[in-house]
């Protein structure tokens, strides 16, 4: 402290770097007063007024905080980080432990910037299977984590588990069509829903979770005009399509693959928008502003007819 400050008794004012570390800071949000923290009301809004959806993933703080000042409505951290983080071959290997400490990471983040994105938790493998008792265990651990809602895969023995969240005030994902976490049952990563009897289970699975007070459902590899009218039949209920058509109430990408850097080959739903724009958070704002104005998905590109 200086001999001024000393005498006076003030503290020095900070300087501008007072907050720096030797990895950076977080970026800005947008000013507060021009964002409105989203909530389920705020979705039904933007679902009301034919306004889609955006969502995608993130596992740390630093990604978190630049999806949230590029606009991006939706933050999930999916269990996907086992294969995009952890390396794994499936998501199954995931643990909850494991997705507590990335959704903290990411409420942190986002507690930084003052971001106002809608924080969702994925449940892992194992981690509901067992009854509603153990999912609701599961998922107190990841809102105490931080999330505004958590998801879970499947329907027909998961209704009850939605059911049974949901009556005791925690907002529950639902996932259907291609889940990842049970890929070997459904014979790989294959589209889902094909066919008139697949078509008929997926949409009595999406109603009767919604009946469960199911919020929000990932369709994930689900053909266009079957995911368009499982929309339509779901007016509380919000569909976030991934390989699903541009029908759907939103969409979701794995952020590795939208920016171009995961370790495969991408899926023919995804597209890489690092391309032309210069950084990843020009890359998420070219994301949200084309789902926003209907670019993306291109059906004739990035989905499945049937």
């Amino acid at each position: 402290m200086s001999d001024q400050a000393q005498a006076t008794g003030s503290t020095p004012a900070a300087s501008p770097s007072a907050n720096a570390t030797p990895y950076g800071t977080l970026p800005n949000a947008s000013p507060l007063p021009h964002r409105r923290p989203v909530s389920l009301p705020r979705l039904q809004e933007l679902r009301d007024r034919g306004e889609k959806i955006t969502m995608l993933t993130a596992y740390d703080a630093t990604f978190a905080a630049v999806a949230d000042a590029a606009g991006v409505e939706c933050i999930l951290v999916g269990d996907s980080l086992g294969m995009v983080c952890q390396g794994l071959a499936s998501t199954a290997g995931v643990t909850l432990e494991t997705m507590c400490y990335h959704t903290e990471s990411v409420a942190r983040g986002l507690r930084r910037v003052q971001g106002t994105a809608w924080l969702i938790g994925d449940l892992p493998f194992g981690s509901y299977q067992e009854s509603r008792e153990q999912a609701m265990r599961s998922a107190t651990a990841l809102v105490q984590a931080g999330a505004h809602m958590i998801k879970l895969e499947g329907g027909g023995w998961t209704t009850e588990i939605v059911r049974f969240l949901v009556e005791r005030g925690i907002p529950v994902c639902a996932h259907l069509g291609l889940t990842p976490q049970t890929v070997h049952a459904l014979g790989g990563y294959r589209v889902q829903g094909r066919g008139d009897k697949a078509a008929d289970e997926l949409m009595q699975q999406a109603r009767a979770l919604q009946d469960a007070g199911a919020s929000m459902m990932v369709l994930e590899m689900v053909p266009a005009p079957l995911s368009t009218a499982v929309t339509q039949a779901l007016p509380t209920c919000h569909t976030i399509g991934i390989g699903a058509g541009k029908g759907t109430a939103g969409q979701v990408l794995v952020m590795h693959d939208m920016l171009g850097v995961n370790l495969g080959k991408n899926p023919k739903f995804v597209r890489n928008f690092m391309e032309g724009t210069g950084s990843v958070r020009g890359a998420m704002e070219a994301y949200v502003a084309a789902v926003k104005n209907g670019t993306f998905p291109d059906d004739a590109l990035h989905a499945w007819q049937g």
